[in-house]
C-alpha cells in the first residue's frame, strides 16, 4: 500500500498542498522530509506524539525523515496558536532542551546509516548576517499576505513583537536550507504550522524554482474537540522523571470509550485490521482495547520494561495482586502517623493537591478515597492503623493513586 493511503486510513493527514502529486511521489520514491520541534521545554509530550508518529510511519514507508530541532528558532518564539509572547529563553537553556529532545526522538526513529538526519537550526541561523537576511530572504515575503497567517492575525489585538514576526521568515529559511542541503521535498507538521509551511514552499519556488509539499497531520482531540495529553497535574510528558511511566500509563488506561479508535490508529503500530476489531469491542469488552493502548503507547516511550511494571502496580489496584511498586510513592516517617496526621495537610505533602483549601473542597466533594473508602470529613486524621503492611493508598477522583510508605 502507498505510504499516503495508509496515512489517510490512519487518520494522520489533515491537509495537504498538492495531494495527488504528493500520493504519486511518495509511491515512487524515497522522499526527504522534516518535521520542526522547537526545545521550549526540555521533554516532548503527548502534542508532540502524533507528529513523531507521522515521521516513524513515513520512514517505515521507506522515506527520509529530517528531525529539526528549533535551537535558532527557539531564540525568538513561535507566536502560532499563542494570545502572549513565550518567555525568552538562554542559549544555555535552548542547548540543554534540544540534548533532551534528540535523546526522545531516536526512540522513534532510526538514526543509523542515514536513515535519517538529527538537525538543528542553531547551526544556520545564529551566524546570519541581517542586513544580507532581509536582502536573500527578506524580499520574497509580502508583509500584506503575512498578516492575513491566522498565527499573526489572532495575535495582532493584543500586540505582535517584530520579533516574533520574523518567526515566518526564519522557518521558511529552514525549509530552503534543508532543501538546498539534503534534498528535502516536504515539511510535516501540526495545522498550527500550516502558514509558516506554506511560506517555506514560496521560498524555494521562488528562489531555486523547484517544487515542495506540505502536509499537516490530525491534532489528538478527546470528544470535546479539545486537545487530548493534559491532566490535572499539567501536560503528560515524555520525560519519565516528569511523568512517571506508572501514570503515563495510567493516562491511556482510562482514556474516554470514545477516544479509543482515535489513539489506536494515531499512536500506535497495531495492523488495522487489529485496531478496527478493538475499536469495535463495547461495555466492558472496551477495556481490553484500552490496556492494549496503553500497553502499546507506553512501551514505545518507555520500554517493554517499565510497561510491565506499571501494569503489576495496575493489577495490585484493580486486580487484587501484582506490585504497587511502580505507583508515584511519597515515603514518610512512621512516628508522623502515631498521633495522626490531617487529611488536608497530608494531601498537599504528597502533591495529589496544591493547597488545603483544594484539598478541603476535593474532600468535601467526594474526590478522595483512602483504601477504597470516601472521606468526607476534611478533619479526618491519617494514623498508623490505616496502614497496611506500612502502605497506604491514597485515591483522588477516579483515576488519580498515590502510595504513601512508611520509613
Amino acid at each position: 500500500m502507498n505510504i499516503f493511503d495508509a496515512l489517510m486510513e490512519r487518520g494522520y493527514i489533515a491537509q495537504t498542498t498538492h495531494e495527488e502529486e504528493i500520493r504519486e511521489l511518495l509511491g515512487k520514491e524515497p522522499v526527504t522530509f522534516y518535521i520542526g520541534f522547537d526545545p521550549t521545554a526540555d521533554s516532548l509530550h503527548v502534542g508532540h506524539f502524533v507528529t513523531m508518529m507521522f515521521m516513524a510511519h513515513m520512514q517505515r514507508g521507506g522515506h527520509r525523515p529530517i528531525a529539526l530541532v528549533g535551537g535558532g528558532t527557539a531564540m525568538i518564539g513561535d507566536p502560532s496558536g499563542r494570545t502572549d509572547m513565550r518567555q525568552m529563553l538562554t542559549k544555555e537553556n535552548i542547548e540543554h532542551n534540544v540534548s533532551r529532545i534528540k535523546s526522545q526522538l531516536e526512540k522513534f526513529i532510526d538514526f543509523s546509516d542515514d536513515k535519517a538526519i538529527l538537525e538543528n537550526n542553531a547551526n544556520w541561523l545564529l551566524d546570519l548576517n541581517y542586513v544580507d537576511f532581509l536582502r536573500e530572504v527578506g524580499t520574497h515575503f509580502s508583509v500584506n499576505r503575512m498578516l492575513t497567517a491566522e498565527c499573526f492575525k489572532q495575535r495582532l489585538e493584543k500586540g505582535l513583537s517584530f520579533l516574533e514576526f520574523n518567526y515566518m521568515l526564519m522557518q521558511g529559511y529552514d525549509f530552503y536550507v534543508l532543501n538546498e542541503k539534503y534534498g528535502c521535498k516536504m515539511q510535516l507538521g501540526g495545522n498550527d504550522q500550516w502558514s509558516n509551511m506554506i511560506a517555506g514552499m514560496e521560498l524555494i519556488r521562488r528562489k531555486s524554482s523547484k517544487q515542495a509539499y506540505a502536509m499537516t497531520c490530525t491534532l489528538l482531540t478527546n470528544s470535546e474537540g479539545n486537545k487530548m495529553g493534559k491532566t490535572a497535574k499539567g501536560a503528560v510528558w515524555l520525560d519519565p522523571e516528569k511523568t512517571s511511566p506508572y501514570e503515563f500509563y495510567q493516562y491511556w488506561r482510562n482514556v474516554d470509550d470514545a477516544e479509543v479508535d482515535q489513539c489506536l490508529r494515531l499512536l500506535t503500530f497495531i495492523p488495522m485490521d487489529e485496531v478496527r476489531r478493538l475499536s469495535a469491542l463495547e461495555g466492558a469488552e472496551i477495556n481490553e482495547a484500552k490496556r492494549v493502548l496503553a500497553f502499546e503507547v507506553t512501551k514505545l516511550v518507555h520500554g517493554e520494561e517499565e510497561v510491565k511494571k506499571a501494569e503489576e502496580a495496575t493489577k495490585a489496584l484493580f486486580g487484587g495482586g501484582g506490585d504497587s511498586g511502580s505507583m508515584p510513592t511519597t515515603e514518610l516517617e512512621a512516628s508522623l502517623f502515631e498521633e495522626g496526621v490531617g487529611l488536608l495537610n497530608l494531601l498537599t505533602q504528597i502533591g495529589l493537591t496544591k493547597s488545603n483549601g483544594e484539598a478541603r473542597r476535593l474532600i468535601t466533594q467526594g474526590g478522595i478515597s483512602i483504601k477504597d473508602a470516601q472521606i468526607n470529613d476534611p478533619s479526618f486524621m491519617v494514623t498508623l492503623s490505616d496502614f497496611e503492611n506500612s502502605k497506604l493508598i491514597v485515591r483522588k477522583g477516579k483515576k488519580v493513586y498515590h502510595q504513601i510508605k512508611l520509613v
